[in-house]
């Protein structure tokens, strides 16, 4: 391998995405529980004669599907960190899918990390002059940690050589 491509082999590489505990089997199992709760109580509510709460207690029911939609729809989120000696790349994709590309010169490039004393990192962002890109907003307090802490170092090694 020649000295540009080993330059430009990333030492450091990741795909940050937002956690979601519920995955699509568990989505249908729920819903089809909640489902037949539903049709469960409106039969007795239908023999009570008390069939307007059926509309009530159905829209409930459609307002739930719609939150687990909204959320998965955000869970398509993604961040792509590349770092290799001569640039670190970030990809940012939102759920609209129309992806943002950041680069910087990692010899130049600054990991900002902001810490609330209880819960833990707040803020990280790669920093270049004006230019400042927020990274990992969607991840949980120890995801944070660990990414911060394995990016970090793998900066301060390139920044080392």
């Amino acid at each position: 391998m020649d000295e540009k491509n080993a330059s430009e082999t990333p030492l450091f590489k990741a795909l940050l995405v937002p956690h979601r505990s519920l995955g699509r089997t568990g989505f249908f199992v729920l819903m089809g529980g909640i489902i037949f709760i539903w049709l469960s109580i409106t039969l007795i509510f239908w023999r009570l004669g008390a069939w307007p709460v059926i509309g009530f207690f159905g829209l409930d029911v459609l307002a739930l599907y719609i939150a687990f939609r909204v959320n998965y729809r955000a869970a398509r989120a993604r961040e792509e960190i590349s770092l290799s000696r001569t640039n670190l790349h970030i990809r940012k994709v939102p759920p609209s899918g129309r992806a943002e590309e950041h680069s910087f010169n990692p010899l130049w490039a600054r990991f900002r990390v902001r810490r609330h004393t209880e819960i833990g990192i707040t803020d990280m962002a790669v920093e270049m002059r004006e230019k400042r890109v927020l990274v990992g907003s969607f991840l949980n307090p120890d995801d944070r940690e660990s990414f911060a802490k394995a990016f970090g170092r793998a900066l301060a090694t390139v920044k080392a050589r």
